[in-house]
């Protein structure tokens, strides 16, 4: 009996303590979140207000109308901004071809634009990218135009407009080459455009007008290179002028420049043959009188002809005199 009560009494305590151990680790977790959620509670004041913004810290609205989707300054009506949807498809097109037969042409183009992924598979659908591809060609702005006119041939290579909107392309990509004195890669690729056309077109109606592109952008070309020797004749370059002149004869012959730069080259030879060694002034006065000779053959009404002539006299005497000291030299 005396082992039993001791027994009940040691468990007693172990209870007891093991109850007080229990509420002490309850009260210490209570302080715990009761200073964690005092502690969070001020870092979210804070960040409250630095950084995010309250209801009552919205931007004030800006004052004056809300601004269309779309709107026309020509007409003083402006669209809402509800999109186009198929229900208003018609509607919308004869607005939009109101707008281009007026000629207001920024506005119709915003139509168009919206109409056309809704006409895909429809048989309006082409006339739809033509005319959008027209108002950027009509309003001036070539790179649009010529972007939407190739996008058209690609899309619709076989009908009526085909080739129109070839042209219209090629006309926008003519229009975009800038002057001689700058890069000319867009001439470049306008040119190379041109003869494609006249390749899939060798009938076209439009060849004439092909042709007088082909004309004034190779003409443009030929302005800069000449630039390029006259500026190498002129800082007496003559290696650099006498191959820039001879290339420029082979690649523009009928150039207006062309006699231009056979003068040039005359006068470029005579001067080389002069302050160049004695072994080689021979070759460079013959290299004179051969550019001479090119002149007055195919530009016989060239106003340069008298005064290359005159060079060209003056080479030939040089020529003369080197010959009879080469003779002189072999006689003795």
């Amino acid at each position: 009996m005396r082992y039993s009560k001791n027994f009940m009494y040691i468990c007693r305590m172990k209870i007891f303590r093991a109850t007080k151990l229990i509420l002490l680790l309850i009260m210490m977790l209570g302080l715990l979140n009761h200073s964690n959620a005092a502690f969070f509670s001020s870092k979210t004041e804070k960040k409250g207000n630095l950084s995010i913004p309250q209801p009552s810290d919205t931007l004030p609205k800006k004052k004056g109308k809300t601004p269309m989707l779309y709107s026309s300054s020509n007409t003083g009506k402006s669209r809402s901004n509800t999109r186009i949807t198929f229900e208003t498809f018609q509607q919308n097109l004869e607005k939009a071809k109101r707008f281009y037969d007026k000629k207001q042409f920024l506005s119709a183009a915003k139509y168009f634009e919206e109409l056309y992924p809704l006409s895909l598979g429809q048989p309006v659908a082409d006339t739809i990218l033509f005319l959008f591809a027209d108002c950027y060609f009509q309003n001036k702005d070539y790179q649009m135009a010529a972007f939407h006119f190739k996008d058209y041939t690609r899309r619709y290579p076989g009908t009526t407009r085909t080739e129109l909107a070839y042209l219209k392309c090629l006309q926008s990509i003519y229009n975009l080459s800038p002057a001689y004195s700058l890069d000319q890669y867009e001439t470049k690729y306008a040119i190379e455009e041109i003869n494609l056309f006249i390749q899939l077109y060798p009938k076209s109606s439009y060849m004439e007008e092909c042709n007088a592109m082909l004309d004034e952008l190779r003409n443009k070309l030929a302005h800069k290179d000449f630039e390029q020797i006259k500026l190498y004749y002129n800082t007496e370059n003559y290696k650099a002028t006498q191959i820039a002149a001879k290339n420029f004869s082979k690649d523009y012959t009928y150039s207006a420049y062309s006699d231009d730069a056979l003068f040039i080259l005359i006068k470029n030879n005579y001067e080389y043959a002069k302050k160049s060694v004695e072994t080689k002034r021979y070759e460079r006065f013959m290299e004179c009188v051969d550019a001479y000779d090119k002149l007055r053959i195919h530009h016989p009404d060239s106003p340069f002809l008298a005064e290359a002539k005159k060079v060209a006299d003056d080479a030939g005497k040089q020529i003369e005199k080197i010959k009879n000291r080469k003779n002189k030299n072999q006689d003795t």
